[in-house]
């Protein structure tokens, strides 16, 4: 319940954290990005939603400086991914096999299979996809993508998320329209996320009820 909370009023949490702890703000939501991006155990933590009040906060109390957040938010998601793709590489296809409680198994097929259709760009596809993006690395490695190859797409797709959702937040979140429904533009933000993923999964039980 704790965790719901600070997803669906991630704004005002994040603004407790600001006069708390002052410029250790930045520690926080890197720590935040690069474990939701880089243990596949957490893949529940906030992300899109978090990006964006970041942003939001940088311009309505000037405690952060916006370059500075996308800089440093953007890195903990290169190194994010980066740790999830060699962790899946040291773990190797085997996970497949492997029953635990801490990995959804679900969501680890449904990344392997979307892997098998859109390749590489996976990587970038999943970094706006809950869930997903914490799979992605994790499965391209334990599929041995090439390093290189998966570097590439795991810079750009990180530059594309961290980028857009904090410039949003920045430009959009100190609006009084926005400020006053922050609560229900989080929630439009999570169903607009997982929205992909629910029309995959009913296309997929459409094609196995044919």
């Amino acid at each position: 319940m704790e965790l719901l909370d600070f997803i669906l009023h991630v704004d005002a949490h994040l603004l407790e954290f600001i006069t708390d702890y002052g410029v250790w703000i930045y520690a926080i939501l890197f720590l935040i990005i690069f474990v939701e991006t880089g243990l596949v155990v957490m893949p529940f933590l906030p992300g899109d939603s978090l990006l964006f009040a970041a942003g939001a906060l940088a311009a309505s109390t000037g405690a952060m400086n916006p370059y500075i957040l996308v800089i440093l938010l953007f890195i903990a998601a290169v190194l994010g991914d980066t740790l999830n793709y060699h962790i899946g590489k040291f773990i190797g296809p085997r996970v497949f096999e492997i029953e635990s409680r801490f990995i959804n198994k679900k969501h680890l097929m449904y990344t392997q299979k979307f892997f098998e259709k859109h390749g590489g760009k996976t990587i970038i596809f999943a970094r706006f996809v809950p869930f997903a993006r914490t799979f992605a690395p994790f499965v391209a490695g334990a599929g041995h993508m090439n390093y290189k190859y998966f570097l590439s797409f795991n810079i750009i797709g990180a530059i594309c998320w961290v980028g857009s959702f904090v410039i949003l937040g920045y430009l959009f979140g100190n609006m009084p329209i926005v400020k006053d429904n922050f609560t229900h533009l989080i929630f439009g933000i999570i169903i607009i996320s997982v929205l992909p993923g629910i029309i995959g999964f009913i296309r997929q039980k459409l094609k196995k009820a044919h």
